[in-house]
């Protein structure tokens, strides 16, 4: 969803918006026509338009692997986050999910929206699972025990620690790197990379939703869900909630700033692990730049705590489409480095060891040698003057009453 105000901002994005939203609908018509096929692809879409359309993009049998590991561990998570199941059901059932999928009868009754349609339909994933290759059933069926039984662990365990932390982002998003990892290497397109590498390039992306994703968990009802550990929280305030309130926005962003030091000390490894890639599709899958962006854009910014802060989608469109090398990588982190290291607030508690891990990654930026090697956008004329044209139509169209809405969806 992009509004006026952007379009007008960044006219040179909505080119690219246009290009990420006719990649993605050539992307569509390369699904399978079999009703499990289409049921797994239109609920991916649902869940993530932006994590659809980059598996989308991925060679056939690693789509298909992939989409599939996806909602298999998305209603894995259905179950642990309900608020009506039981303790006494969701125990067993996390950590006998992995012989579920093997069933093409078996399904169960929770979520809401779009994760109930899920577990309803869950025999469509059931049969998309059992035609993959046996080398790809066993990964994801190995990736679902071992998150089965960490989530198990978790229901009854809160997050005390950073060990505590470590331990449930591993659970809940590390397995998924390796199982990810496991699939690329079983494509044959790519080396079996270290578990440590592939668990970084998870853990900085689920830290950086559990940061982002603060109100909406701090608000959850029946009861908060609570994933920030107390060992950090706990130096600011008496209860996490504490930080919604205004009183206590200098502590909240303090807070704040220390778990996003947190987060940043993975974004090495994933330098490292982004290096190694080869196959073009799977490092575009694998760039995790927007999650360095929106860890710049929350570091020091009280937004986070009353409502939504993410990249814009002209900015995501953007990085997708001129992220193709290792190079472009490098110059992405380094930029997104800098951003960030001009908000520190040199009275944060914690200046010091952020600016040091800031200055590791970029030391490791320039080191690469690859920083004056990135793609830069080039515009013809004629390109300018269309984009210009559908600004100037959505202008006149917004002032003509002939639109109810102040934005228009592209991607």
């Amino acid at each position: 969803m992009v509004s006026l105000g952007e379009i007008l901002k960044h006219p040179d994005e909505l080119y690219l918006l246009l290009k990420v939203k006719m990649a993605a609908r050539n992307a569509e018509k390369q699904i399978p026509r079999q009703p499990h096929w289409r049921f797994c692809f239109s609920m991916l879409r649902k869940f993530s338009k932006t994590f659809a359309f980059v598996i989308e993009q991925l060679p056939t049998e690693l789509r298909h692997a992939v989409c599939t590991l996806y909602l298999v561990l998305r209603a894995l998570d259905t179950v642990e986050d309900d608020p009506i199941l039981s303790t006494d059901v969701k125990v067993p059932t996390l950590k006998s999910f992995h012989r579920n999928i093997y069933d093409k009868e078996w399904h169960l009754s929770c979520g809401t929206k779009e994760c109930k349609v899920l577990m309803d339909q869950f025999h469509h994933v059931s049969t998309a699972f059992l035609e993959l290759g046996n080398r790809c059933q066993e990964i994801i069926e190995d990736i679902t025990k071992r998150m089965g039984a960490g989530m198990a662990q978790f229901i009854c365990k809160e997050v005390e620690t950073i060990d505590d932390y470590d331990e449930y982002c591993h659970h809940v998003s590390g397995l998924i790197g390796l199982g990810l990892s496991n699939l690329f290497h079983t494509s044959g397109a790519e080396d079996l990379a270290p578990d440590s590498l592939c668990n970084s390039m998870a853990l900085i992306l689920q830290k950086q939703d559990i940061i982002r994703d603060y109100l909406e968990d701090i608000n959850e009802i029946p009861k908060p869900r609570m994933f920030w550990p107390h060992q950090i929280w706990s130096k600011y305030v008496d209860k996490l909630e504490d930080f919604k309130y205004e009183e206590n926005s200098m502590k909240a962003v303090q807070c704040l700033n220390e778990m996003v030091t947190n987060a940043l000390t993975h974004v090495e490894d994933c330098l490292t692990y982004m290096s190694t890639l080869r196959d073009p599709a799977i490092f575009r899958f694998c760039a995790i730049i927007m999650a360095m962006g929106n860890l710049a854009l929350c570091y020091n910014n009280i937004e986070v705590f009353r409502g939504v802060v993410k990249i814009r989608p002209g900015l995501a469109a953007k990085f997708w489409h001129y992220t193709r090398t290792m190079a472009d990588g490098y110059g992405a982190f380094y930029d997104f480095s800098c951003m960030l290291k001009s908000k520190i607030d040199k009275n944060d508690p914690n200046t010091n060891k952020t600016l040091s891990i800031i200055e590791g990654i970029q030391k490791a930026c320039r080191d690469s040698g690859l920083l004056n090697k990135r793609s830069e956008p080039r515009y013809r004329p004629a390109v300018v003057v269309v984009v210009l044209l559908i600004v100037l139509a959505i202008i006149l169209s917004q002032l003509s009453g002939r639109r109810s809405s102040n934005h228009c969806e592209f991607y």
